[in-house]
């Protein structure tokens, strides 16, 4: 017998909780999100100093986490902060909430980066995901190809590439590779043709949702630059229980119900990154009547 839920129940593949927009009302944050019926989120870490933090509030707010050294991070990051990075692997190998290696990857977008240090801890976090046999969450910002590049010399577990725009060629060349593309709150925006030509056209195996909360925030909640320059505030803050309505633009792009869409997105995040599974079964159990 088919078990029936109650309600759509989502998963947050990228959201960055423990953010400092976050420190003034994170339990706020948590229970909006549950209220939501945001069954899940993934933490993951930008930087080595980051690792103990984000583990500890996957724990404390019952969610998931990943480790790794953010392509943006890592011109201030320590050749040191690898090893770092390799033992706190090491060290959570058996903790069920630990689901990939993450937020790596290759910035191309950002002026005055080094490319060559980003590219060189790049492919040694690529190498470290492969030795715990983990996913990886990716950083792709007019890198997709260099990305790829990379993928080819170190193959790993499949994954997801976090805020994907890039073309079709593109991101079929990572569904290729066992990887699912998350769409955000940038979908929203009625000029971001090509993640919503993406969005649309893409095989539904290809899509999980994220709100890389506090940023990417979606139409309803974007602040303009001259809306900025007036009320000295930034773009707007972002957050995980913005999810379903985001997926509506989602459902609206591909004739889906919000169900349908639930059920594809959530499927495909527990297949991008398999230990999620054992943390979502019980929360879905939990939802379904006696």
């Amino acid at each position: 017998m088919t078990t029936v839920l109650p309600a759509p129940v989502w998963i947050d593949t990228h959201c960055h909780l423990d953010a400092p927009e976050f420190d003034a009302d994170r339990p706020s944050v948590v229970q909006r999100a549950r209220d939501a019926q945001v069954g899940l989120m993934v933490l993951p870490a930008v930087a080595a100093a980051h690792f103990v933090r984000v583990r500890a509030m996957a724990h404390a707010w019952g969610v998931a986490y990943a480790l790794g050294i953010h392509p943006l991070y890592v011109d201030q990051a320590q050749d040191e902060d690898l090893e770092r990075l390799a033992q706190a692997l090491d060290d959570a190998q058996d903790d069920p909430r630990l689901v990939a290696v993450g937020e790596i990857g290759l910035d191309h977008f950002v002026p005055g980066l080094d490319i060559a240090r980003q590219e060189r801890f790049y492919r040694a976090q690529l190498q470290l995901a492969r030795r715990a046999g983990l996913p990886v969450i990716l950083h792709v910002r007019r890198s997709a190809d260099a990305l790829l590049a990379g993928l080819r010399r170190t193959e790993v577990p499949g994954g997801i590439a976090h805020a994907f725009n890039g073309s079709h060629v593109q991101a079929m060349a990572f569904v290729d590779r066992g990887f699912r593309l998350g769409f955000g709150g940038a979908m929203t925006h009625e000029r971001s043709l090509q993640i919503r030509r993406l969005a649309a056209e893409l095989p539904a195996s290809a899509l999980v949702l994220e709100t890389d909360s506090p940023d990417i925030p979606p139409h309803w909640l974007y602040r303009t630059a001259q809306q900025r320059a007036q009320e000295g505030l930034g773009q707007g803050r972002n957050e995980p229980a913005e999810l379903p309505r985001i997926a509506q633009t989602l459902a609206q792009l591909r004739g889906w119900t919000l169900e349908q869409t639930a059920a594809s997105t959530t499927q495909q995040a527990l297949l991008a990154l398999p230990r999620l599974g054992a943390l979502i079964l019980p929360r879905l159990s939990a939802l379904v009547p006696p």
